[in-house]
């Protein structure tokens, strides 16, 4: 019988899970800024932290483009988010 938790999956599955984590912790942020009404609980949900990366340039003489800059909104409903995919997985695997 092979070992059981997360040592048996292959780094493809872990990233797909934490990106279907994020995607539905991002649906669940954005709908708790529409529907939730005004007070501390909303702001408790909704806060995070935005690092941002770029703008990032690069000329190769005959080609000129320009990337960023780049986002990542984290807060507490993403992190539900991911916690939430994690379990599903863990329960179908």
């Amino acid at each position: 019988m092979p070992p059981r938790g997360s040592s048996r999956h292959r780094p493809l599955f872990h990233a797909v899970v934490l990106a279907c984590g994020f995607i539905v912790g991002g649906f669940m942020t954005q709908f708790a800024r529409r529907f939730l009404p005004a007070g501390a609980v909303k702001e408790f949900l909704t806060t995070g932290v935005t690092p941002t990366f770029g703008p990032f340039q690069l000329d190769l003489v005959i080609l000129r483009f320009g990337l960023g800059p780049l986002a990542l909104d984290v807060c507490l409903l993403s992190l539900v988010g991911v916690l939430v995919a994690y379990l599903i997985a863990r329960s179908l695997f």
